[in-house]
C-alpha cells in the first residue's frame, strides 16, 4: 500500500487550464472514487497520477517519493482503462502475465501471480482462451487481473465499468468492493456514476471544472453537499430546489411552499433543497400538490407533483395507487432539509446540519 498526496497539481493543454492548484491526499488502502461529470477533468488526474500526462506545476508524490516527472513504469501503479485492451491473439494467461514478462520477472514468480490473481478473478477455468472466446465481463476481469498481478502500491480505475451493461456493471461492482477488501490496496477510481461512487468509495472527491467541490464519505456528501452543484449531482432523482426566503421566525416560504425550519437560520433569501425520499406524501401532510406522473420503479415508486407551479418529486416505498392529476398532501422533513446561498451556491453552515 501507498499514499498518493498531490501538492498545487496544475495541468495546462495548450492555452487550456484543466486543473489549478489542486491539492488531495490520498491515505494507504484507500478505495478513493473521482466523481464528476463529463469534462470535469477526473481523468486527466487519474493520467497524470500514473504518468500519462505530463504536469506544468505541482507536485505528485506517491509512497513518499516525488513522481512529479517519472515515467510510468518507475511509480510503482497498476492501471485499468475504460477500454480492455487485451492482446487478441493472446490467452487470458499471457494478456495477464505480458507486463511481469517483458520486466523480467522469474517465470515461477509470474506463474504463482498469474494463478492467484486467476482464482480472485474467478478467471481460473478461463487461462487458455482467447478475448474473442469471453464475455464482456469476463474481458474486463482480466484487464483487471493483468493490473493487479503487478502487485503495485497504487491501482488506478479509468471507468472500467462503463462499457458493460446494467447487470454486469452491478456485478463487477460488488466484486471489486470485496477485492479492494481482500487486498487492502490503495485504489483511485474515476467514474461519472454516482451509484458506483457511492458503493466503492471509502470517500468521494467530486469535481467539476478542474475544481474539488467536496471530499467526503458517501454518507457526508449525499446528506451535506457543500454546495448546489453537488447536491444535485448525486442523487436520482436530485434534489427538489425551491428559491425563497426565511423571515424573522425562521419560516421558509416560497408561494405555496412553507416549512417552519427545524434549527435557526439568519433571515434573508436562499434556496431550500430536499431529497425526494425527505418528501413524504401524506393525508395530514399541510402542503397540497397535483401529481403529474407516476414512475413505477419495482421497489418503490417516483411520483412528480405539480406545487402551485413548484415541480417536485417524492419517492413512495408503498403500492398505493397514485395517478397523473391526483391532489395530495404531502410534507417537507425540516430535519433533513439543506439550504444555500442564492447568490453564491454555497451551504448555509449556521444552525443546519
Amino acid at each position: 500500500m501507498s499514499n498518493v498526496h498531490l501538492r498545487k497539481l496544475c495541468i495546462t493543454r495548450g492555452n487550456n487550464e484543466i486543473i489549478r492548484d489542486l491539492d488531495l491526499e490520498i491515505a494507504p488502502g484507500e478505495f478513493l472514487v473521482l466523481l464528476g461529470p463529463s469534462g470535469c477533468g477526473k481523468s486527466t488526474l487519474l493520467h497524470s497520477i500514473a504518468g500519462l500526462i505530463d504536469v506544468s506545476g505541482g507536485a505528485i508524490e506517491i509512497g513518499g517519493r516525488d513522481m512529479s516527472h517519472a515515467d510510468p513504469s518507475e511509480r510503482g501503479i497498476g492501471m485499468v482503462f475504460q477500454s480492455y485492451a487485451l492482446y487478441p491473439t493472446m490467452t487470458v494467461e499471457k494478456n495477464m502475465s505480458f507486463g511481469l514478462r517483458i520486466a523480467g520477472t522469474p517465470k515461477a514468480e509470474v506463474t504463482r501471480r498469474v494463478r492467484h490473481t486467476a482464482e480472485m478473478l474467478q478467471l481460473g477455468a478461463l487461462l487458455d482462451r482467447k478475448p474473442a472466446q469471453l464475455s464482456g465481463g469476463q474481458r474486463q476481469r482480466v484487464a483487471i487481473g493483468r493490473a493487479l498481478v503487478r502487485e503495485a502500491g497504487v491501482y488506478l480505475f479509468d471507468e472500467p465499468l462503463s462499457n458493460l451493461d446494467a447487470k454486469l456493471r452491478a456485478e463487477l461492482r460488488r466484486e471489486l468492493k470485496l477485492l479492494h477488501q481482500r487486498l487492502g490496496s490503495t485504489m483511485i477510481y474515476v467514474t461519472h456514476d454516482q451509484a458506483e461512487a457511492m458503493t466503492l468509495a471509502t470517500r468521494i472527491v467530486v469535481m467539476q471544472g478542474g475544481r474539488i467541490q467536496q471530499i467526503g464519505t458517501p454518507a457526508e456528501v449525499y446528506d451535506t453537499p457543500a454546495n448546489r452543484f453537488v447536491a444535485g449531482f448525486l442523487g436520482s432523482p436530485s434534489m427538489n430546489f425551491i428559491d425563497g426566503s426565511i423571515d424573522a421566525t425562521g419560516c421558509f416560504s416560497a408561494g405555496a411552499v412553507t416549512l417552519q425550519l427545524a434549527r435557526p437560520v439568519a433571515a434573508g433569501a436562499v434556496t431550500l433543497a430536499a431529497r425526494p425520499e425527505h418528501l413524504r406524501i401524506d393525508e395530514h401532510g399541510p402542503l397540497q400538490a397535483s401529481v403529474t406522473l407516476v414512475e413505477p420503479m419495482g421497489n418503490h415508486q417516483v411520483v412528480w407533483l405539480d406545487c402551485a407551479g413548484q415541480a417536485l418529486s417524492s419517492i413512495v416505498h408503498d403500492a398505493r395507487p397514485l395517478a397523473a392529476g391526483q391532489s395530495v398532501h404531502f410534507a417537507i422533513d425540516a430535519d433533513r432539509v439543506s439550504l444555500f446561498e442564492q447568490s453564491t451556491g454555497n451551504r448555509l453552515q449556521s444552525g443546519m446540519p
